[in-house]
């Protein structure tokens, strides 16, 4: 095993009744399984939600760059989108 440290959390008792259960139920081997678990869960979600930050800007520096909008305010993109939906749906 990799060097460890040991950390000390503190759960509620619905959390801690689950993963109690989960390894009662013999789904997993220990607590710390279950924490490492979720450990790779939480690591995977953080690099999902960067990775959409960045796609996210991305896109925005490309709107940016692409000038001014053609409709002026809200109202007018309300009514271009009421317009279409009409032509669409006569």
């Amino acid at each position: 095993m990799a060097n460890v440290v040991k950390l000390s959390v503190t759960l509620t008792d619905e959390m801690a009744a689950m993963i109690g259960a989960a390894v009662n139920s013999g789904e997993y081997a220990s607590t710390s399984e279950v924490i490492g678990e979720a450990h790779r869960e939480w690591k995977l979600r953080r690099s999902l939600v960067e990775q959409e930050r960045e796609h996210i800007h991305k896109l925005w520096d490309e709107g940016v760059a692409s000038g001014s909008g053609q409709f002026k305010d809200i109202e007018a993109i309300k009514s271009e989108a009421r317009r279409r939906l009409k032509a669409k749906h006569p």
